[in-house]
This record gives C-alpha cells, structure tokens and sequence, in this order.
C-alpha cells in the first residue's frame, strides 16, 4: 500500500500554475473513539502542500453509506472528483473516465502492488483501481469457550466444526458458530463456504459460477449440518448480520465465527483468549480465503494528471501509508509495505492474515455488472439456508448473467 523511494514531489516540480485537486475519501474511522479520516488526510494535505506550493488540496471526508452514492452523482453532474478513494472503480474505468495507474507511477511503483489487488483493479488488463487498504478472513474461535466443552483444538474440517458446534452447544454456548447471512456482508460468508468445497463467484476467465456444483454442495451442507442443526444459535441466518455476531463473539457468546483483523485486536482488548486458524474445508484446512480491498482513482480531468500523480506518489510512500494502516487495523497492498509491517512488533497479530493476501481469492470487482449483482447477491443469499441452495443459486446465477456483458470503451481525456 506503500510504495518505497518514491519522491515526493513526483511531477509536482513541473507545475507552472497553481492547482487545486479535489479528494473525496471514505472515513474509517469511529464516532464513538472520534478517529475520523479527515485527520489524517488532512496531516498529508499539510505535508504535501509544503513541498507542492504550486497544488491545493481540498480534502471531503465522506461516510461508508454515502461515499459512492456521492462519488456518482458527481461524475453524472460532470464534475467528478480529482481523486477518490472509495470501494469501486470499474464502472467509471469501463467508461474511460480513469487514469491508468502506469499514467500515475513508475514501472517500479507500479510493480511494487500485491499482484493478487494489482489483477483486482484492473479491467481488460489494465490497472485503474488503486488498492489502498485490504484485509483477508480467518477463522476464529474463543479459546475459553472450547476448553471448557472438552475442545482442544480448532476444526480444520466441515466435519470438525459442526462436531465441535454440537459440543459447545451441549455446554451451554448461544451461538456455537456465527452464521452471518444477513444483507450486511452475506456475500464474504457465503464466498468462503464456497471456497471450502473449491467453488466460488467467478471462474479464471472472469464468468460467474453461482450455480457451480461445488458452491451447490457448500450451502446445502450448511443448510444441512449447522441450520438445520440448530448450531447457529437463535437468531435467523438469513437476517442476521456481520455486526451482530461479531458483538456476539466480543460478549463471549459465540464459540465460533469468520473474522477480519480489525476483530481480532477487538477481541483482544474485550478479554477474549481468540484463537486464530485457517478456514475449515469441506477435506481439509481451505488453501483458499477472501481478500478484500478499497480502492483509490484519478478521474480524467484536463490540466490534473501532473498534479494527480505528485499527488499520490507522495499519499503511497510507506511512511505515509503505513501511519493509516496503523490507525485502523488494516492491511497492507503493496510489497514494500507488506515487509515493513512484518518486522514490526505492534503489527505481529497481522502477520499471518498478511502472508494469506497473495493467494487471497477477491469478489470480481473488475467486472461492471458487480456492483449490481453484489446488491442482489446480499439481500438473497441468506435464503439459501431456508429453502433449495440450488434453485436459489441458479436464480442469482441467470441474474448475474442478464448483467453481465459490458465492456472496456475508450474516451479521449
């Protein structure tokens, strides 16, 4: 997420004129611990303009909830940002309205990006999403709660969890394994069962694979061995959402869920003895889980690419980029990075989610039918566990197909 050497002034020593960027990024931060983003965009801000007096940046901080919505409206208004960092980018690369990234850094900067969030963000083969933070999933358990129902170790098969799910339910655990199917974050969930039995939303040639007979045989097991089981405690599946297993496990009530770095410092300071393990697998400990990322973009606005590109090469340095990494518990998206982060004792809990990224398997946020087909795959896959796993797939199936479709066009800047 850092790229080390880069200068900072980038092309920002050329500038004959002055300019004004607008950035428009996403906060991460709390409103309960008053961390918002804007302060440390407005900390790079500072630092930037000192040593580009020729380029003002004027910095929106924008919720989760309405950072795209807004984004949209303001390229439909025909005044899009300068820079936004927000969660897509391919339909405004598919429209050409985008800066490739080798317009915005070197061949080594460029170079320098995970491969895995580097292939994520580009479209047609080239990269316009700039991965600014990822993170990736791992299975975790509450380490008191197995201990006291006889459990030593964490499952490393289907087999393993929903035996282990029986016993933490006969002594008494609520919510043996959080089963959060909800519209919140239901398509992560349901991507890692699917990845336990070698399936998953999308094939190597980027077509969608909803009704795979692999993802079938993942649902109706889970339909099977934990809903139908009753080992997901009393809440439905179906509408039960991320947040509320997670406040479930931080309570000491769930013995087991999929979880995220963020959780894990979390649970940790709740007093949680957390165990931390590969994800379960229909044979085996799964080889495969989800990687998720956020991205940045250059929209194409005349007289801005100078600026744009001094701009981010200063945003990517590792100092920099790390400081936010720091902040908000997340990963790392470049290698330089990556490496600084692992011999630092603060981010030794990071590390093992970090050696997954890599490998990591990502939504198909390169296609321009995601967005849509992500919406509907959040409000309906919960059925899934209430009703026949396949005629429910085969239904988002044939709706990611009707779509699906569109491609890579071509705008002069």
């Amino acid at each position: 997420m850092a790229l080390t050497g880069v200068s900072a002034c980038g092309g920002g020593t050329a500038q004959g004129k002055d300019v004004t960027l607008h950035l428009v990024a996403a906060d991460y931060g709390d409103a309960k611990t008053d961390n918002s983003s804007l302060v440390y965009w407005n900390d790079m801000v500072r630092g930037f303009e000192k040593q580009n007096p020729h380029i003002k940046v004027d910095v929106q901080v924008l919720s989760w909830t309405d950072v795209d919505d807004k984004v949209a409206a303001m390229v439909k208004a025909g005044n899009p940002p300068d820079i936004a960092q927000m969660g897509s980018y391919a339909d405004y690369a598919a429209k050409g309205q985008l800066y490739s990234a080798d317009q915005l850094f070197t061949v080594s900067q460029q170079a320098d990006f995970i491969s895995s969030l580097a292939q994520a963000g580009s479209v047609a083969h080239t990269q316009y999403g700039l991965p600014w933070a990822s993170s990736s999933r791992m299975f975790f358990y509450n380490k008191g709660l197995f201990k006291q129902a006889g459990i030593d170790q964490a499952p490393k098969t289907w087999a393993d969890l929903a035996a282990d799910a029986k016993l933490l339910k006969e002594n008494g655990v609520k919510v043996p394994y959080g089963l959060p199917l909800g519209p919140e974050e239901s398509q992560a969930e349901s991507l890692m069962w699917m990845l336990g039995a070698s399936g998953g939303i999308s094939d190597s040639v980027d077509n969608y694979t909803f009704d795979s007979a692999e993802n079938v045989e993942a649902l109706t097991w889970v339909k099977k061995n934990l809903v139908d089981a009753k080992l997901v405690g009393s809440k439905d599946p179906a509408k039960t959402n991320r947040q509320e297993v997670f406040d479930d496990f931080l309570a000491g009530k769930a013995g087991m869920i999929n979880g995220h770095p963020t959780l894990l410092a979390q649970a940790r300071a709740h007093g949680i003895d957390v165990g931390v393990a590969a994800l379960p697998g229909k044979d085996g400990p799964n080889a495969d889980t989800l990687g998720v990322a956020d991205w940045a973009m250059a929209f194409k606005k005349k007289g801005s690419l100078d600026a744009d590109r001094a701009f981010l090469q200063y945003v990517y340095q590792t100092k920099n980029t790390v400081k936010f990494l720091d902040e908000y518990g997340l990963l790392p998206v470049t290698t330089s990075a990556s490496q600084v982060m692992q011999g630092e004792k603060r981010d030794a809990d990071l590390v093992q989610f970090l050696d997954l990224l890599p490998d990591a398997v990502f939504y198909p946020v390169d296609k321009t039918s995601w967005t849509k087909v992500n919406d509907r795959m959040k409000k309906v896959i919960g059925s899934a566990v209430h009703g026949d796993p396949k005629t429910v797939l085969s239904q988002l199936q044939n709706y990611a197909e009707t779509q699906d479709g569109q491609g890579l066009t071509s705008e002069s800047e």
